[in-house]
């Protein structure tokens, strides 16, 4: 039976710009929800010294919790190979973090698509990226997951892998168990891809997910298909709550079912406030008892 995390998507800019809300604040509410696990981020953390650390995990284990999932941000798509080796080294440091917290997986994505890099090039400074840090990975005991993205929150251009075909291109190209895939419907449906075909292509590689639904206040999504260079997400596109959307969890989790998936399934949602948070969780809890038992 996969269990089930909670990622607060609708207090980013509390946890990390504004620091309006702590850590310590974000964990006590997670636990309110019917969760196993909270996935973090790294930006949430106000230092990364043991002592602190310690609080933290002390934290959500006081609370019967687990922190299963890292969802880390590294641009390797940088021209320089300067930059791409030191996100190498600041993805070893998400690596210890993740051990830290006796995690499983920390989150990859392949970098920003900059309007000057080639495709190509992009994909063999992944790849060589990754590859770099499967022996550092496994030796800590953490697996490294590729999402199909759309956009790290405080980037300023989109996912360079954000279409299907570079995305099964990159993954294609690294063979290991320390390897795997963080599949989120929601950015498929973003980048115009069919969410059930990527799972169906990525189905034996999936490690964790990613639970969202997706709108758009105003226009359409061939608006964000663009590499537009706005910082962050477009102020159209918000998470809503999970099963109110376009994604088809009978038959995502009838496919995941069929290949025996026990990972972490982790809530995207909570843009307006714990209520909705709260029904997303009731939806997913509903729907893995249907497709999984338990």
């Amino acid at each position: 039976m996969p269990k089930l995390a909670v990622f607060p998507k609708g207090y980013m800019d509390a946890l990390c710009v504004d620091k309006t809300m702590t850590l310590f604040e974000w964990i006590d509410l997670a636990a309110t929800l019917d969760v196993q696990g909270v996935e973090m981020y790294d930006g949430f953390f106000e230092s990364f010294e043991p002592a602190y650390l310690g609080e933290v995990k002390s934290r959500i284990t006081g609370h019967g919790l687990e922190m299963p999932m890292l969802c880390f941000s590294p641009d390797f798509t940088q021209p320089e190979p300067e930059a791409r080796a030191e996100q190498v080294a600041r993805t070893r440091d998400a690596v210890d973090l993740v051990a830290f917290f006796g995690g499983l997986t920390c989150r990859v994505l392949s970098g920003q698509a900059r309007p000057d890099i080639t495709r190509d090039d992009g994909v063999r400074w992944t790849v060589e990226c990754i590859q770099e840090l499967l022996p550092y990975a496994e030796s800590n005991g953490v697996i490294l997951a590729m999402e199909n993205h759309y956009k790290d929150g405080y980037w300023l251009y989109r996912e360079f892998a954000q279409k299907m075909d570079v995305f099964l291109e990159i993954v294609g190209r690294i063979d290991s168990p320390w390897f795997r895939v963080n599949y989120d419907p929601s950015n498929a449906l973003v980048a115009g891809d069919d969410p059930i075909a990527l799972l169906e292509a990525v189905k034996q590689r999936v490690v964790t997910m990613h639970a969202s639904d997706r709108y758009l206040t105003t226009g359409n999504l061939d608006d964000l298909r663009q590499a537009d260079g706005t910082l962050g997400y477009v102020d159209t596109l918000k998470h809503g709550v999970i099963g109110q959307g376009a994604n088809d969890y009978d038959a995502i989790f009838s496919i995941l079912a069929g290949i025996g998936f026990d990972g972490w399934v982790s809530i995207e949602d909570g843009e307006d406030g714990m209520g909705d948070l709260r029904a997303s969780t009731e939806f997913l809890v509903r729907k893995m008892a249907q497709h999984f038992g338990g």
